[in-house]
């Protein structure tokens, strides 16, 4: 690639965690004016020592204490130095001249922590000695020695992270510490198979670059990347070409054939006990500090971790205080404020990011943080933005009771009807894992650290390929709010023994909506646009089991049955919806070579074959609609 992986992270970190107006000097200058820094080694019940950066507010006393925020993460607590401060500290401006302890923290086995890095840090239920660490122990023995040393704090801990520093604050939540009264796990990484490096098994082949991060072990304390020797040197920028002329997965031994991270994905190709360890959900019982999440309905890395944790403590402990905050936003875009808040080509309003972090995130770690702390804290249970209508909903519960489910046929002529065939059909379609349907039409974000604006981005330019069916409602009479879950039941054949469904829900605008005027693609025309909504891909091997994959038999009518994740979306009166089905979506997910292997990652150029897919028009999405 252009650049080196350590410059990508840290362009990630300034670019999506710090906002723009405080990137200045100015700005900048605010920490160092206002807070004291310390940096300390906080000794683990292992004895592996974790590096930790300590701000205090200047003004702290014996009469004036503060709540510490902390934040754990494998991504580096730079700056490092006490002398040395960053551009912003804590979750937003607001809460920095709030004033709080902010504690940021190395993780074990990254940059200057001691000890072994592992992905996902498995959870240990029952510990049964100082040898039986994970990160809700590291976690708890990071705030008791806080509570127990920092002057002037007033024993109550808040806990925050986006994306993997989410996952830290989620698996945090199982410290059971009784300091820590409120967590915020934002864009967590819920289950590496699901989320993340995963959409149901399906592996992402557009995070090939990121592997170096993950997996290579340090060798010794460093505030330096570590792991730059095995970057994938890219001879275009065209992703999509790129990774088409690498051919089968195994190319990919070239760079990574000491990759630990690599390998394991590898070897792992099912949902076996390597990754049902690493899954955060089946593992919260009784929660004691207040929840809230946050994600974004945009997220291409981690929408499915905020609602699957979320949904999971709702099961586990209905009592506990777990609520949710969803907004129309990328990957932890919600952090830092742009002014006019876009989604790839879909303008939402202004100032959005500024509303999240002053009313809703700010509000919460006051009340719990500074104030009585009970469960009135004036924010509802769920927090959700409808990206149809543009403007934030609340509600007591998530998905509502009020929704009503209702189905959707695919129809053989191409339309989307609530109502069941009268007679059966089908339709099919040739798919060439050579000539893979692409995911995006902008090129120039196919080799970065996450694909980003696919998730709203207009859709025309795959539904007109002859390897995309397509499926559309007549005009939409009145609004029709889809709110909840969204469950696709496919029933299909292959002429082959694999294949990958993929799924979308498109909202087609009406042939005369005009142009708004923050377009960033001048070229884009938003009458008639195809705008994404959902989608999800599912690998026909797992439709009856994850953990024990299975052919298809070759012209067989089959049953694929899987969830799209949550959306809260309002169709327009005038407006169609869309469905699109296809099989390959690429370079976002790897190639099916459409047959059946024990091991798709080790699929061979032979493997890969052309198969005609169909559906049968019996086939429906199942949508949760709220009047």
């Amino acid at each position: 690639m252009k650049k080196s992986a350590s410059a990508l992270i840290f362009l990630l970190f300034l670019y999506f965690f710090v906002p723009a107006q405080d990137r200045s000097a100015a700005s900048g200058s605010y920490p160092k004016d206002n807070y004291t820094k310390k940096e300390v080694y906080i000794t683990m019940r292992d004895g592996v020592k974790l590096f930790t950066a300590i701000y205090t507010p200047k003004d702290a006393s014996p009469e004036k204490k503060y709540p510490i925020m902390m934040q754990r993460t494998c991504y580096s607590i730079a700056p490092y130095g006490e002398d040395k401060y960053p551009f912003r500290l804590g979750p937003s401006e607001t809460m920095m001249k709030d004033g709080y302890i902010f504690v940021y923290q190395d993780v074990r086995g990254r940059y200057k922590s001691e000890g072994t890095w592992t992905n996902m840090t498995p959870v240990i239920d029952v510990k049964k000695g100082k040898k039986d660490v994970d990160e809700g122990s590291d976690t708890y023995d990071a705030i008791d020695w806080l509570v127990k040393n920092v002057a002037n704090n007033n024993g109550r801990v808040g806990q925050w992270g986006i994306s993997y520093p989410g996952f830290y604050t989620a698996a945090g939540i199982l410290s059971g510490h009784p300091a820590l009264k409120a967590s915020s796990p934002q864009a967590p990484i819920s289950d590496f198979f699901f989320d993340d490096f995963h959409h149901n098994g399906a592996f992402l082949e557009s995070y090939i670059f990121t592997f170096p991060v993950f997996g290579v072990q340090k060798t010794d304390t460093t505030s330096k990347a570590w792991y730059e020797g095995q970057n994938i040197k890219a001879t275009t920028r065209d992703g999509y070409q790129f990774l088409l002329d690498q051919g089968p997965l195994t190319s990919f031994d070239r760079w990574y054939k000491n990759n630990f991270f690599w390998q394991e994905t590898v070897d792992h190709p099912s949902y076996d006990e390597f990754w049902q360890k690493r899954s955060l959900p089946k593992h919260y019982k009784k929660i004691t500090p207040a929840v809230m999440l946050v994600g974004g309905w945009f997220d291409a890395e981690d929408l499915t971790g905020p609602l699957a944790i979320y949904k999971a403590i709702g099961q586990s402990d209905p009592g506990a205080y777990n609520t949710i905050v969803m907004g129309p936003f990328g990957h932890g875009r919600w952090s830092r404020e742009t002014g006019h808040t876009l989604h790839s080509n879909v303008y939402f309003g202004d100032s959005i990011a500024t509303f999240y972090q002053k009313n809703i995130e700010a509000k919460f770690f006051e009340h719990f943080l500074k104030g009585n702390g009970d469960k009135n804290s004036g924010l509802p249970n769920a927090y959700m933005y409808n990206t149809g209508k543009k403007e934030w909903q609340t509600f007591d519960k998530w998905p509502s009771p009020a929704a009503i489910h209702q189905k959707l046929y695919l129809g053989e002529d191409g339309k989307l009807s609530f109502d069941a065939p009268g007679a059966s059909g089908s339709v099919s379609f040739v798919s060439d894992p050579l000539k893979p349907v692409p995911y995006t039409e902008d090129n120039t974000t196919t080799e970065g650290f996450t694909p980003h604006n696919y998730m709203s981005e207009d859709q025309r330019f795959a539904g007109r390929r002859t390897d995309v069916l397509v499926f559309q409602t007549d005009v939409l009479q009145d609004d029709v709010t889809l709110g909840g879950e969204i469950m696709s039941h496919l029933n299909v054949s292959t002429t082959g023994t694999d294949a990958d469904w993929i799924v979308k829900l498109i909202d087609v605008y009406p042939g005369d909506e005009p142009n708004h005027p923050y377009l960033p693609n001048k070229n884009i025309l938003m009458a008639n646009y195809w705008q994404m909504v959902r989608s999800e891909i599912m690998p026909g091997r797992f439709r009856n089991s994850f953990e024990k994959p299975e052919p298809f038999i070759p012209g067989q009518k089959t049953a694929v049955n899987f969830r799209l994740q949550d959306v809260l979306h309002t169709f327009k009166k005038g407006h169609r919806i869309m469905i699109q089905v296809q099989s390959t979506a690429f370079p976002l997910f790897a190639r099916n070579p459409q047959k059946f292997l024990a091991n798709p990652y080790k699929a061979e150029a032979a493997d890969y074959i052309k198969a005609t897919h169909t559906v049968y028009n019996d086939s429906y999405i199942d949508i949760e609609v709220l009047k």
